[in-house]
């Protein structure tokens, strides 16, 4: 296990050359947001079922996920990337 001192997560710290670090949806316009969702989306191989969805359908889903802290925006200066993972934006599990 990694300590926060070793790879810090958190926007607003001094992460090490490298680390990957979340960056806070709100802290993106509107418009960059939905190029970062909208760029995840077409790059995922995801089946919806029986009824496929249009692009904008997807992009709206993963920004509901976005503020619902279902999932975390992640830019990785090592690749000079964005992803989009599961998991809670604070650690803290939602009711």
């Amino acid at each position: 296990m990694i300590d926060n001192e070793e790879a810090p997560e958190a926007v607003g710290g001094t992460p090490e050359a490298g680390t990957p670090v979340q960056v806070p949806y709100t802290e993106l316009s509107p418009d960059l947001l939905h190029a970062v969702v909208e760029s995840f989306v077409l790059r995922e191989g995801t089946d919806y079922g029986e009824k496929e969805l249009t692009l904008e359908a997807k992009v709206a889903r993963v920004i509901a996920q976005l503020k619902r802290g279902e999932v975390k925006i992640i830019f990785d200066p090592e690749s000079d990337s964005v992803t989009i993972i599961p998991g809670q934006s604070d650690g803290a599990p939602k009711r």
